[in-house]
């Protein structure tokens, strides 16, 4: 894909182009993980929540659906998905936005010669919304200039969400992945009492626990080098105090941890390790993140079709889980291949279908947060939610 257009804005530093995906303090694109900082996560997550909890009853359910009605969004997923698509589509329904989608680009004028960006500009004209997913490295950042652009000469724009860009970035999982550590490290059960907690429990076993993201030890396992997943994940937990990230892959440069990204967590004060076995880590992490091989950027070199045998180095077995800390919430993107058995999807720490659900409520809630109506959904959960039930009206 040709960028040259954009290719002075695209390889300028990280932190001169954050302005230029914001408006008034929000959010105005999606593009990078370094565009959250821990108050927008704090926000994103607690909205999240209130999603989650209005989407219980039709009452609820209905109001959410009232707010977006009027927006239109294209899915525009030239890269093979299912979770991320599906979790977006869910996301706009529940907030009432009607979609369209493209997902194969041989039906669509591109197969005739147009351009990816002549294909943004006209779904500009027709959507309020861009969701798009990837195999172009910096082709979701080049159409948020390209919007901005259009902006500027008082055309129609809107805005642009990073669903997964080449190998670089995937920021949306990333915030759904730390939606669900932050519901994990909060240790919390229904059956907490004033007497006695699920945190309390823990504690007797591991007495220097803490609650929250801050003084944790983070392992990843996997294709690091080309887990766009683990790149945004991992810049995000860097946002967090005391972190120690241990990085588990196999011996192949292109799956072991670029040198830019360990140089810029070690920068952010993050203790960065790795490792030729999940077996040396396992025990010592408060939470895993496995990730599989990504076979397919090697189809070219090797003919192969599918997954390749995964080295048993990389594989989470159950008798492995069963040595991890016993809060300790095992997390993957997905799609897995052979890297996490089926066995262990029965162990209490494996978190990773809760994770994938998570993503509808996280990405609703970030929809909500770009088109402004995140301060009507927290109103609106206030006023329902307000009432409790006093057992003590009546007592003498």
């Amino acid at each position: 894909m040709d960028l040259t257009a954009y290719e002075r804005r695209l390889s300028r530093p990280t932190r001169i182009k954050l302005p230029e995906f914001q408006r008034n303090g929000r959010l105005k694109h999606v593009i990078f993980a370094d565009q959250f900082d821990r108050p927008m996560l704090e926000n994103l997550d607690t909205l999240s929540n209130m999603v989650r909890e209005l989407a219980r009853d039709r009452e609820t359910q209905l109001f959410l659906r009232d707010l977006l009605p009027h927006k239109r969004a294209m899915l525009y997923f030239t890269q093979a998905s299912t979770r991320t698509f599906l979790s977006f589509t869910a996301a706009c329904q529940l907030l009432g936005m009607p979609i369209a989608e493209i997902r194969d680009p041989s039906v669509s004028s591109e197969y005739k010669g147009e351009s990816p960006f002549d294909s943004m500009r006209m779904f500009s004209s027709y959507f309020d919304l861009v969701v798009m997913r990837t195999a172009a490295a910096g082709f979701a950042e080049a159409c948020a200039y390209l919007m901005n652009d259009l902006d500027e000469f008082n055309e129609r724009h809107v805005p642009v969400v990073n669903g997964g860009s080449g190998a670089d970035e995937h920021p949306t999982q990333a915030l759904l992945d730390i939606h669900t550590i932050q519901r994990c490290f909060e240790f919390a059960s229904e059956r907490d009492s004033s007497k006695r907690t699920r945190f309390d429990d823990y504690r007797k076993t591991y007495p220097d626990l803490t609650r929250g993201l801050d003084s944790k030890v983070y392992g990843f396992c996997g294709d690091i080098g080309r887990g766009r997943t683990v790149h945004s994940l991992a810049t995000l937990l860097a946002l967090y105090s005391d972190v120690q990230m241990h990085f588990v892959s196999p011996p192949d440069d292109r799956m072991r941890l670029p040198g830019p990204m360990r140089e810029s967590l070690s920068a952010k004060g993050v203790k960065v390790f790795e490792h030729d076995s999940l077996a040396d880590i396992v025990e010592n992490v408060d939470l895993l993140y496995m990730t599989r091989i990504q076979w397919e950027h090697d189809k070219d070199n090797s003919g192969r079709s599918g997954p390749a045998a995964v080295d048993p180095n990389f594989v989470l077995t159950p008798e492995l889980a069963d040595r991890m800390k016993s809060y300790a919430p095992i997390l993957h993107p997905f799609p897995r291949n052979a890297e996490i058995p089926f066995e262990v999807d029965h162990n209490s720490r494996a978190m990773y279908f809760r994770e994938a659900r998570n993503g509808m409520w996280v990405r609703a809630a970030l929809l909500a947060h770009l088109f402004d109506v995140d301060g009507l959904i927290v109103s609106h959960h206030r006023e329902v939610f307000s009432h409790y039930h006093d057992y003590n009206t009546g007592s003498k």
